[in-house]
């Protein structure tokens, strides 16, 4: 039996895109004189004049070979013992989990029965766990499968990046062997040393970001190894930065919708549920994969302000949000997002409330459209950061900036029925009034959200002025098959006519508001709003016992008959 080892491989090997040797055309191949296989249907059977005495079963494919060649460089294959032939389970040995499939079996056969066989980057990584796994060591015989796919890989895949990232690539589902033979740590290593020459500061004819489509295309336990040891070589961290943005807006689905961008809350209301149904749809795996790309993420962001832009945190702590990892991690988002606040935009604080990874959709009408609890612990923890520069460093204050942040976000989610007065007073009040050099858009947003309050009072009062008129039309023809209920109608009108005295209430506090907003506006001069919150709040309370009837109907407008505004809330709806 005679064998050789050929490889092909030009004279001047040409240079990789990294500026590297790029071996093309590598092969290893081994001869040995035989005739090969066919195949019928799922079975393999090896061509020979000897019959076969052995069938091995690998995933669905069965192959019929000779114990022999195998036996003779596999240490697994002779140190168990073969059964004897079943033709009823139609094969003798069953390789459960075996790396690579049927597929790299036939690869292992081929080079047992001394036919050619070809290695390459994409097959390379599978033959060297199936190879491994069969104990194809040159214990068993010099020059054994094992030691050529080492050179193999040693001295043509490292060499060249374009074959490492493939054989990362491949490496996704060969665990856990890939990384026990330690594959995965030297394809990273590989990577990296040529990211870092590629980014040194004598080779800046390749432009920094070369190699982010490569990396970004890894596995994201195979991104964290790179991105981790880049960060330890102290490498620049807005290209850090960059690369995580990159990698972040490949493998995590876009949520935004094009009517947040609108204003148009009705739109962008039906749009956010069509878009939590579809989230809902999606299978628990994938909600899981995406949760470990956000937590891994955002567990190697540099510590660094510029390295990341607000705009992408907050993206970040929407999905976060969304696919319901751990509070730390959010709240850990908060706190970044905090520090540079002052980028954001009103539409990069439109964080959306629900979230579907784990939990179920909340329709009730109790809840607000947007997280209004998340955006208060950011301005908090803002608040908390300027307090510690202006002490520490003495720099600048930037709250004047926030402030007209703030008073857009109030204007945006005043168009929300269910925002509550106290949770729009306390977010209104939640930076200190130095930091508005006017109130011209905190009015505006109170004004926007009394012609919200405003409306629902008067379709309110349209419901129940209807429903009382079918009760006196329809009451006639009751009679006949039950008895009205007095008691019910009468409690109807008397509601009717406390929403009444509060409406009046509401118009005069609203004309009062508007009249001090003209004052302000003409004069020029700044002013405090507190009186108008306390006369709404004043008020929205005036009456204890429609309170506890607010109470009970479970609505947030505590100050507007809510009984009424449910019935006609189920009415619309």
């Amino acid at each position: 039996m005679h064998k050789s080892i050929q490889l092909d491989q030009p004279d001047k090997p040409p240079n990789d895109s990294n500026g590297t040797n790029h071996v093309h055309n590598q092969r290893i191949v081994e001869t040995e004189t035989a005739d090969g296989f066919k195949k019928k249907e799922q079975s393999w059977f090896a061509t020979c004049q000897i019959p076969t005495d052995l069938s091995i079963q690998v995933e669905d494919v069965t192959f019929h070979v000779h114990k022999y060649p195998l036996v003779s460089k596999c240490g697994y294959l002779r140190t168990i013992e073969l059964p004897r032939p079943n033709s009823h389970l139609g094969y003798d040995l069953k390789l459960e989990k075996f790396p690579g499939g049927s597929g790299t079996f036939e690869i292992i056969l081929k080079f047992c029965y001394g036919l050619p066989i070809s290695l390459n980057p994409d097959n390379v990584a599978a033959t060297r766990c199936a190879s491994e796994f069969l104990d194809m060591t040159e214990a068993m015989e010099d020059g054994n499968l094992i030691a050529k796919i080492e050179a193999f890989f040693t001295f043509v895949v490292l060499s060249s990046w374009n074959d490492t990232i493939t054989v990362l690539r491949s490496c996704e589902i060969l665990s856990p062997w890939a990384e026990n033979l330690q594959m995965v740590r030297r394809c990273c290593d590989s990577i990296i040393s040529k990211i870092s020459r590629g980014n040194s500061a004598e080779e800046k004819l390749i432009e920094e970001n070369w190699w982010f489509k490569d990396v970004t295309s890894l596995h994201i336990n195979h991104f964290l190894r790179i991105i981790t040891a880049l960060r330890a070589k102290e490498m620049n961290p807005e290209i850090i930065g960059s690369c995580i943005i990159c990698y972040g807006e490949k493998w995590l689905p876009s949520t935004d919708t094009k009517t947040e961008e609108t204003g148009n809350y009705g739109n962008r209301i039906i749009d956010f549920h069509f878009m939590s149904g579809r989230k809902q749809e999606t299978k628990i795996g994938q909600n899981k994969e995406r949760r470990t790309i956000i937590e891994s993420l955002v567990s190697i962001l540099p510590p660094q302000k510029e390295a990341v832009p607000c705009k992408f945190l907050l993206w970040m702590l929407k999905k976060a949000i969304v696919y319901a990892p751990s509070p730390v991690l959010v709240f850990e988002l908060e706190k970044r997002i905090s520090m540079v606040l002052e980028n954001a935009t009103v539409n990069d604080l439109l964080i959306p409330t629900n979230s579907v990874g784990e939990q179920t959709i909340d329709s009730t009408e109790k809840q607000t459209m947007h997280n209004l609890e998340a955006v208060q612990r950011i301005l908090d923890y803002f608040l908390i950061y300027e307090k510690q520069q202006l002490q520490q460093q003495g720099l600048k204050s930037t709250a004047s900036n926030i402030s007209k942040l703030v008073d857009s976000y109030l204007a945006e989610i005043a168009s929300d029925p269910n925002v509550s007065i106290d949770k729009f007073q306390i977010l209104a009040e939640s930076l200190p009034l130095e930091a508005r050099a006017s109130h011209d858009g905190l009015y505006r947003a109170i004004d926007t959200y009394l012609k919200v309050l405003f409306s629902e009072q008067v379709k309110m009062k349209a419901a129940i002025q209807g429903k009382d008129h079918i009760t006196s039309d329809d009451e006639s023809d009751k009679e006949s098959s039950q008895s009205p209920s007095k008691k019910e109608v009468k409690s109807l009108k008397e509601e009717l006519e406390k929403i009444k005295i509060q409406m009046e209430e509401l118009q005069r506090d609203y004309s009062e508001l508007q009249h001090n907003y003209e004052k302000v506006n003409n004069k020029n001069t700044k002013t405090s709003w507190t009186f108008g919150w306390r006369k709404m709040k004043k008020s929205a309370h005036s009456n204890g016992k429609l309170d506890s009837e607010v109470t009970e109907e479970g609505h947030n407008r505590s100050n507007v008959g809510c009984k009424a505004c449910s019935r006609r809330r189920q009415s619309i709806s």
